[in-house]
């Protein structure tokens, strides 16, 4: 009962980003969700419970009072943020809950929590189902995650799972929503979320999970592996391409054969051992590490084998999976319109980001940023005007280049048109579409523009800076 004790309601009203009108947002709205009492007079809970936070409450178990409480940390990437409240009537009366080891299949879980369907706490329970590296919904990464077969609901998300032993063995975070699936809830496991809470306990802040900037071939096929000079014994995945961002693009090469890493070897299907009778990809020993760690990657190139010590760090995404709680960035002249692609834009103007123009889908999936500052800048629209005439059907159209020089991110567009002392503007657009306006007349109409409109500035903060 005393764990029970220690789960939380949390109630948190967002205010979203408006990326059609990014100079404002969106109406507020409320959600509930669960989260729980940890040492250090800390709560965890989903980071996409508490997104776009304008204000988070928690409320105890049989507790008819709301407590403020200050975001502390969110990690986009694992789904976890970190909670803390001031008033010290919160934590009395409630012990902090203990986390317990990494379970097994079929081992029995709790989940507990405040889903739909009523007030009070729910308590539902199932098996452990499947180990394995998941997809994370929210911060479109792929992390260690467990499959239950307990119901996870809309408000369950942040409430701890519990092993038989009353210890915390994960956090509800996603389920399977599917008409060929039933009662597949999906769990956040303990290492996880010590990564995370010791990420943010030695930095002061989250810093992220780090990756291996490259893409791998599985190297299955026995004439591959042979034309790559690898000999019978040896096992790994082939280097495809190479983040240009990333710190191993100063040592790998693509073709290069990954043969284990720090130590590990590398099957050819991209696993490594993980428990008795258990494999899983390797991107789980990189996801085990912190920022700025070392590790030991052994490869094969032109038959020799060479090891690197490489400092490992983040990834710098092309189109960003989030904006980070910062407001997005545009720029307005004559009544366009421009903005920084990112995957919350493209769901907001497409519903799903899938189902946006085909080229930007690509560079979404596969496109790699050059530089750390590089962006994906588009005329998201035209707001009619008599100087932009002919241009009002512009929606969501890449800009490559402006006067002939490249558009490399959206502060360096917005630098290059105010301080232009061309005779004309001229937007080179995807398709070899060109918009051009006059200068002085185009310059001169934009204030206008953003009065009708009710625009307080023709550039977002961030460009100002």
């Amino acid at each position: 009962m005393s764990s029970m004790d220690a789960v939380v309601k949390v109630f948190c009203v967002h205010t979203e980003p408006n990326f059609s009108l990014p100079w404002q947002r969106k109406r507020q709205y409320s959600t509930s969700s669960s989260g729980f009492i940890i040492e250090g007079r800390r709560v965890l809970t989903n980071a996409h419970s508490v997104e776009h936070h304008t204000q988070v409450k928690l409320k105890k178990r049989g507790s008819d009072t709301k407590y403020l409480a200050t975001v502390l940390a969110i990690g986009t990437e694992c789904d976890i943020a970190l909670l803390t409240v001031t008033d010290d009537e919160f934590w009395e009366g409630v012990s902090p809950i203990e986390f317990g080891g990494l379970p097994v299949l079929q081992d029995a879980v709790t989940v507990v929590g405040y889903p739909i369907g009523g007030d009070t706490i729910s308590v539902t329970s199932g098996v452990v189902s499947r180990i394995e590296i998941l997809s994370y919904a929210h911060g479109s990464t792929e992390l260690l995650g467990l499959q239950i077969d307990a119901a996870i609901n809309s408000g369950n998300s942040g409430g701890p799972a519990f092993s038989d032993k009353d210890k915390c063995v994960g956090i509800a975070f996603q389920s399977l929503k599917h008409e060929d699936a039933e009662n597949i809830g999906y769990v956040i496991p303990t290492p996880v979320i010590l990564h995370f809470i010791q990420d943010y306990e030695e930095n002061e802040n989250y810093t992220g999970f780090p990756v291996l900037g490259v893409e791998c071939q599985k190297m299955e096929n026995p004439d591959l592996r042979m034309s790559m000079g690898m000999g019978p014994e040896q096992k790994g995945v082939r280097i495809r391409r190479i983040e240009p961002t990333a710190p191993e693009s100063h040592f790998l090469e693509p073709s290069d054969v990954i043969l284990s890493f720090d130590g590990v070897n590398i099957a050819n299907d991209g696993t490594v051992p993980f428990r008795d009778g258990e494999r899983i990809s390797f991107s789980y020993l990189v996801s085990k590490k912190y920022t700025g760690d070392k590790a030991v990657v052994k490869v094969l190139r032109n038959s020799k084998t060479l090891e690197f010590t490489i400092k490992l760090a983040t990834h710098t995404r092309l189109i960003p999976a989030h904006i980070k709680g910062k407001p997005p960035s545009y720029y307005i002249v004559a009544g366009f319109v421009f903005s920084a692609v990112s995957v919350p834009y493209l769901c907001s103007e497409y519903e799903k980001d899938y189902d946006a123009p085909v080229k930007l889908i690509d560079k979404h999936l596969h496109g790699m940023a050059q530089s750390v500052d590089e962006q994906v800048i588009v005329l998201s629209q035209v707001l009619v005007a008599d100087i932009n005439i002919g241009y009002e059907e512009i929606v969501n159209t890449q800009v490559h280049a402006f006067n002939g020089k490249p558009v490399k991110n959206l502060k360096g567009l917005a630098y290059m048109v105010e301080k232009c002392e061309e005779e004309f503007l001229k937007f080179h657009l995807e398709y070899e579409q060109i918009v051009v306006l006059q200068t002085q007349k185009a310059k001169a109409a934009t204030p206008d523009i953003l009065t009708t409109h009710c625009i307080p500035s023709a550039m977002s903060d961030d460009l100002m800076a």
